[in-house]
């Protein structure tokens, strides 16, 4: 089945909890809506943001049936889901979330090979994966950090190109080079590559990158959107979108998740700051405000860009 993903932001999704550890559905639909109306031309379900290593099986595929569901026809929805260690039993989660109804199935660089083997391996253990997956759902790549961080070599990504199987790569490489030599290479195939990087992302869509996906998405997908969309007509103000955001950006390495979640909270999505993999209390009340100020700064950035552009 082939499959056409828009080009744009797919933000990466967060999964919402209530306060006594339950996925809070209420709460998730609220977010779906908030990135559509943002201008999210996908969404990318049960991924790292969505902490999918400490989510159940039945909460994972339950998270992207949801996820489909609510979304619609008004944004691809693309999932993971695969943590196991065993590839057959991998196959079986993959398929899994296939049978939810999403548009594209994600597959975990670094669930393919250990850290230290080879590509060769890599390879050998994808074509065993393959084989067991439904032929017709379009499959994809992310570059997960967790539990190591597995960038894919040009020569890799385009052997997976060739195959027709492949139409979505999440690039966590942080790497001009590599990103350029994977652009080459995927050329003129269904395969598009998406860049969760804010300081290597201008450069990556002039190159011919599909767009962002990337955790500050849940911070102000609106400006992702702008960028993605008009970087060629409009140079100089992109120049400076994207200097915005490689700056805030920094705020991923303080206590991710749990300040996005304090910032949905914020907006009025969330509910709870409940987190599985950091604890709430790592958010203090600098972190609190280093949100709030951010959310200030989006919002003026925002005002005198759009309004003088």
């Amino acid at each position: 089945m082939k499959k056409k993903f828009k080009d744009g932001v797919y933000p990466v999704m967060l999964t919402p909890f209530t306060e006594d550890n339950q996925v809070d559905y209420e709460a998730l639909g609220k977010l779906v809506d908030w990135y559509i109306d943002a201008g999210a031309a996908g969404l990318f379900a049960v991924c790292q943001s969505s902490e999918m290593f400490y989510l159940s099986r039945e909460e994972r595929v339950s998270i992207a049936e949801f996820v489909a569901g609510k979304a619609g026809k008004r944004a691809a929805v693309i999932a993971s889901g695969h943590i196991s260690d065993s590839l057959d039993e991998q196959a079986e989660e993959l398929n899994a979330i296939a049978d939810t109804g999403v548009d594209a199935v994600i597959l975990l660089t670094n669930r393919l090979a250990e850290e230290t083997q080879s590509d060769d391996i890599w390879l050998q253990n994808l074509k065993y994966l393959l084989e067991r997956l439904q032929r017709d759902i379009p499959l994809g790549f992310y570059e997960c950090p967790y539990p190591y961080k597995r960038i894919l070599s040009p020569e890799m990504l385009k052997w997976c190109a060739d195959t027709g199987r492949f139409y979505f790569l999440k690039d966590t490489s942080c790497d001009m080079e590599n990103i350029r030599e994977k652009l080459k290479v995927i050329q003129g195939t269904e395969l598009k590559l998406f860049n969760a990087n804010s300081a290597t992302l201008l450069e990556s869509l002039e190159l011919g990158a599909s767009g962002y996906s990337g955790v500050m998405a849940n911070f102000h997908p609106e400006i992702y959107t702008w960028l993605t969309g008009h970087f060629r007509e409009q140079p100089e103000t992109a120049r400076l979108f994207n200097d915005f955001l490689t700056v805030a950006s920094f705020i991923e390495c303080k206590s991710y998740p749990v300040n996005a979640k304090y910032f949905q909270m914020e907006i009025g999505n969330f509910n709870s700051l409940q987190t599985r993999t950091k604890s709430p209390d790592l958010l203090d009340d600098t972190g609190r405000k280093e949100v709030e100020q951010l959310d200030h700064f989006t919002k003026w950035f925002e005002d005198a860009s759009w309004n003088h552009s």
